[in-house]
């Protein structure tokens, strides 16, 4: 029995001692060893964690062609299509001085008093009362008016029997002599244009619409600045779409600056604002368009009367031009009435002498409204509009007739 107990003693330690041995080993090879925190990174972490700091070099190669690809961006050359394009824009009118000479042809397409049928009942030998009686006819038929046509009837029949001219040259010059005298040369013709005490002359511009009146706006603005004046135009017919709009076209052709409100906008605070702005800037002259037609119940004449007020809060006006069209001969003269009972019109316009209006109603106009002719329009042309002289002006009508 002890041999038996000696026996698995000595196993029991064998075994003991194999265990011992065995356990260290079989700890470590449990696995492959997991990364620990001491465990370098991967090349795959480095170059995730590395990128960023490529990037930052990266502007540098970047940034270098960078002002290569902006410079043309910049386009130096877009700056000389805008100096190009704007340089032509404002142009130098032509001298008012003789203008109407230098138009003489255009009244050539005014009919009434020219061609050969005055002049050659004038230069017959003997004129009866029949012939006088074509004299006149012709007369009324230019245009010229019942009333001016029986002064000018009445005072060449006396030249005639007076005188006894027969020539063509004398009938001329005796007809002419009695067309300026209807005309009434010793009348002030000049534009009140000028700055009073400092203060911009303010010219109002009114008329129905169709006349021309803001085209001609656009055109007396020309003339003034021609003749040496700074202008400033005020936009205040704001009922009429695009009015504004064109009259900005005609300033901008000779540098003029435009005083402009929103359509349907109050035209008597756009006329206030733009001789608040001429006084602002020194201008000469302020030229306001009115409105010819209104689309709310507001009468015109009461407007104008508005905005004649309104603008004499700056100080008074200095002209008020009133727009006709030649071509509706003595319906116009109606127009002109009306307006003058409105407003104080110092001056008339009279435009498109150049079509089919007859060349007497420049008579007629200025003998019913005791109202001075200034300008006339004769053609589409910018230039087109003239001081209006009455000697020129007959001379230019006889000499393109016979």
């Amino acid at each position: 029995m002890e041999y038996v107990v000696y026996i698995l003693i000595l196993l029991g330690v064998v075994l003991v001692a194999g265990i011992a041995f065995l356990v260290p080993r079989l700890r470590r090879r449990p696995g492959p060893p997991s990364p620990g925190p001491e465990a370098p990174p991967s090349p795959a972490a480095r170059a995730s964690v590395e990128a960023p700091a490529p990037v930052r070099p990266a502007p540098s190669p970047v940034a270098e062609p960078a002002p290569e690809a902006e410079a043309p961006a910049v386009e130096a050359p877009v700056a000389e299509p805008a100096t190009s394009v704007e340089a032509p824009a404002v142009e130098t009118p032509a001298p008012t001085a003789g203008r109407l000479v230098r138009l003489r042809a255009r009244l050539s397409r005014s009919q009434g008093l020219l061609g050969q049928g005055l002049l050659t009942l004038l230069s017959r030998d003997h004129l009866d009362e029949d012939a006088w009686e074509e004299i006149e006819e012709s007369l009324i038929t230019a245009d010229v008016g019942m009333e001016a046509t029986t002064v000018i009837v009445s005072r060449l029949r006396e030249k005639v029997k007076v005188l006894g001219a027969r020539t063509p040259d004398d009938v001329r010059a005796l007809l002419a002599e009695e067309l300026v005298a209807a005309l009434d040369p010793q009348l002030d013709r000049s534009l009140a244009a000028s700055p009073v005490d400092g203060r911009p002359a303010t010219l109002l511009v009114v008329g129905v619409n169709g006349a021309g009146k803001t085209t001609t706006c656009g055109k007396i603005a020309r003339v003034l600045i021609a003749d040496g004046h700074s202008v400033v135009l005020g936009a205040a017919d704001t009922f009429r779409a695009a009015a504004a709009d064109q009259l900005t076209t005609w300033a901008s052709r000779v540098g003029a600056e435009v005083v402009r409100g929103p359509e349907g906008s109050d035209p008597a605070s756009v006329a206030f604002d733009a001789v608040k702005r001429g006084i602002d800037v020194g201008a000469d002259t302020v030229l306001i368009d009115t409105a010819g037609r209104l689309q709310n119940k507001v009468g015109l004449m009461d407007e104008l009367g508005k905005v004649k007020r309104v603008v004499e809060k700056h100080g008074p006006v200095s002209e008020t031009l009133l727009v006709l069209d030649a071509t509706t001969g003595q319906n116009g003269l109606e127009q002109a009435r009306v307006f003058t009972e409105a407003v104080e019109v110092t001056g008339v316009v009279l435009t498109k002498l150049d079509g089919t209006a007859k060349g007497g109603i420049v008579i007629a106009v200025q003998r019913k409204l005791g109202i001075p002719v200034k300008l006339v329009g004769l053609g589409e042309g910018a230039d087109d509009l003239a001081p209006f002289d009455p000697t020129q002006f007959v001379d230019a009508l006889l000499s393109d007739a016979g």
